[in-house]
């Protein structure tokens, strides 16, 4: 955990060859490390409570994030993992269909180069699932589909606040909500014409 924050002249990480992780393992750990421009793999397929939260937060010369291969997640475990990665263009596949709480919460906030969304397959939602996974990304153009049809507690909420650029929304055929499950989904999202 916060293994080399704020060390703002790291260059290259290390390599991380582990593929079953442990709780808050990797949390924190290249946090404000803004010379930082090309991250470790991340082979993991095993997931743990916060294991990426806020890893590369703040790597603001990081330009390619890299594979995430998970496809069950665990609760918090992407919070945050690229916020304010200003530079960042292109987002990693996102091939998980079981998901858990928050676990995409903020992943991508603050992003302000990011142009695509990656694909977000999953029809089973969980408590805060996509809160603000796309907050403040002011180039983002296009939404990803969101085709679950059984919502959880905030699993959109703010999930493209202040997204500038966004033109079009992407269909929402759920038919079974739940507590402010869209709750500022949209706000600010100036461009928005359909």
């Amino acid at each position: 955990e916060a293994m080399f924050d704020g060390c703002t002249s790291l260059e290259e990480a290390p390599e991380l060859p582990a593929t079953t992780l442990a709780v808050r393992c990797y949390s924190w750990m290249f946090q404000d490390c803004s010379s930082l421009e090309v991250a470790p793999e991340l082979p993991a397929t095993t997931l743990a409570q916060s294991c990426y939260r806020s890893m590369f937060y703040g790597c603001t010369s990081l330009v390619n994030a890299p594979e995430l291969p998970a496809t069950t997640l665990a609760p918090y475990c992407y919070q945050s993992m690229f916020s304010g990665c200003t530079s960042l263009e292109d987002a990693p596949a996102l091939p998980a269909t079981t998901l858990a709480d928050g676990c995409y919460e903020s992943m991508f906030s603050n992003c302000t180069s990011l142009v695509n969304a990656p694909a977000l397959p999953a029809t089973t939602l969980a408590d805060g699932c996509y809160d603000g996974m796309f907050y403040n990304c002011k180039s983002l153009v296009n939404a990803p589909a969101l085709p679950a049809t059984t919502l959880a507690n905030s699993c959109y909420m703010r999930m493209f606040d202040g997204c500038t650029s966004l033109v079009n929304a992407p269909a929402l055929p759920a038919t079974t909500l739940a507590d402010n499950c869209y709750g500022g989904m949209f706000y600010k999202c100036t461009s928005l014409v359909n």
